[in-house]
């Protein structure tokens, strides 16, 4: 699944070709993805300008001055500008058209979603599914004193506590154990009894993941790639995730798998206490 640098990537490809331009046509090839898509969608976007793009957490935001399109890229999803004439594929379920070009979203499972909130239905981040999303990792509202508040009572693992999003969203399966490894942190710990020193790191530790991840376009996953049609290479620098059985970059020790969920985390036993 793409995780917040795969988003973050998308919409930075994305918005010099979207940002305060007027959408043209909306064409649909099917009734929708994981929910249907939004009745009137063409109506609702045709002749208006898009103001800006934008994220939260994973979902990819297109704003307007009467509202906003969420659109998530569920497990496989992945958006692509190109010129409006390109004949899509099986799997191009939805082109939003500017112009000459069209932002092309595939989507070969069909987890994804495209939706719309309405400026007459209140604040956007009341969305149902945005008012429970915890802060953004790169934003300055995440720092060490949340984390360990927020945590206090907390008995689950810490890996399994970043992975639910209600305290900081957007630090998935992979950047989730590559940021534990950076701040020297076990992902079995209970979360409540991590210190303030040592979240200090780890949100240090999530801060430089993710920025080195967004500058690297992103990992390539099984089913993403970015707007321009080519993968990331982060995935090369990758610590511990998906290196079961191999040596620790750092220490030489084998990295360890487990499985925490339904989620596999990796983790080095001598550098990660």
């Amino acid at each position: 699944m793409p995780e917040l640098p795969e988003v973050e990537v998308t919409r930075r490809g994305v918005a010099p070709h979207l940002d305060g331009k007027q959408v043209t046509a909306v064409i649909l090839r099917r009734e929708g993805l994981r929910w249907p898509f939004p009745a009137r969608l063409p109506t609702l976007l045709c002749g208006y300008r898009i103001l800006a793009t934008g994220r939260r957490g994973k979902y990819l935001l297109l704003h307007f001055q009467h509202g906003t399109v969420l659109i998530h890229l569920g497990m496989s999803g992945h958006l692509r500008v190109l010129d409006k004439d390109v004949p899509p594929q099986k799997h191009d379920h939805i082109d939003i058209v500017i112009g000459s070009q069209a932002l092309r979203m595939t989507d070969p499972r069909r987890f994804g979603a495209v939706l719309w909130h309405d400026q007459a239905d209140g604040n956007l981040e009341e969305h149902l599914l945005l008012r429970q999303l915890g802060v953004e990792p790169l934003e300055p509202g995440f720092d060490a004193t949340l984390l360990y508040k927020m945590t206090r009572q907390r008995s689950a693992p810490i890996k399994q506590v970043l992975l639910a999003g209600d305290i900081v969203v957007g630090v998935g399966n992979i950047y989730a154990s590559e940021s534990l490894f950076r701040a020297g942190i076990n992902p079995k710990i209970q979360a409540g009894r991590i210190s303030l020193a040592r979240y200090t790191l780890l949100v240090a530790a999530i801060r430089e993941t993710l920025a080195a991840a967004i500058e690297q376009g992103g990992s390539t996953l099984k089913d993403f790639i970015g707007v321009d049609g080519q993968s990331g290479y982060f995935q090369q620098s990758y610590f511990v995730y998906d290196r079961a059985g191999e040596a620790c970059r750092v220490c030489g020790e084998t990295i360890s798998q487990i499985r925490q969920g339904q989620r596999s985390s990796f983790y080095c036993k001598k550098c990660q206490k």
